[in-house]
Formats: C-alpha cells, sequence, structure tokens
C-alpha cells in the first residue's frame, strides 16, 4: 500500500477528485492549506496598493492506495491537475506500513 500526497491548485480539486473516483480510489482526505516553492509567492493589487502573498492557497489531498493502483493514481493526478504553468504543485508517494478499519478490525488492502 502506498500514500499518495498531492498539493494542487484548489479549482482543480473537482477534477481530480472525479478521476480518481472514476479509476477505483476507495476514498481521500482533502485539506485546505498554504505554502510556497519555487513560485515564492506573487503580488496582487487590492484598491490600488500592491502587496506581497508569500504563501499560495493549495489544497492538500491524501490518499492510501493498493501497490496496484499507484501508478494509475499519480498519473490521474498529474494528468487532471496540470495545466502547465507554474504553481501546478507536486505528487509524494510513501510506504503504508499497516491499515486497520476501526469499525470492523479489518487490515491490509481490506481496510482500504
Amino acid at each position: 500500500m502506498k500514500n499518495i500526497m498531492a498539493i494542487i491548485k484548489p479549482f482543480k480539486l473537482d477534477d481530480v477528485r472525479k478521476a480518481l473516483v472514476d479509476i477505483g480510489a476507495a476514498g481521500m482526505t482533502v485539506t485546505e492549506v498554504k505554502g510556497f516553492g519555487r513560485q515564492k509567492g506573487h503580488t496582487e493589487v487590492y484598491r490600488g496598493a500592491e502587496y506581497e502573498v508569500s504563501f499560495v492557497p493549495k489544497v492538500k489531498i491524501e490518499l492510501v492506495v493498493s501497490d496496484d493502483l499507484v501508478e494509475a493514481a499519480v498519473s490521474t493526478i498529474q494528468t487532471e491537475a496540470g495545466t502547465g504553468s507554474i504553481g501546478d504543485g507536486k505528487i509524494f508517494v510513501q510506504d503504508i506500513e499497516s491499515a486497520i478499519r476501526i469499525r470492523t478490525g479489518e487490515s491490509g488492502a481490506e481496510a482500504l
């Protein structure tokens, strides 16, 4: 099993969610986050005054999938979240040692 964490632009969330459900992702956790990478923020104008936004609003998606679904999930996120412009985000993949469903006690891939 793998944990896939993706940081994406907020307006791409619905497209990514729908595409992941279509390939069989059982569920995900979504968190609104702020941060910066190579983009280093941006400048905005409000009521004629220019100011710098250091932390850019993003959405973090986390999902745990079985090993056979990892490549499809990563490819789907990359395709659906990409705009071709700076700040599209990042995808991280980590190993998951175990998973346990609290209600039933199921473990491993059955718990997903």
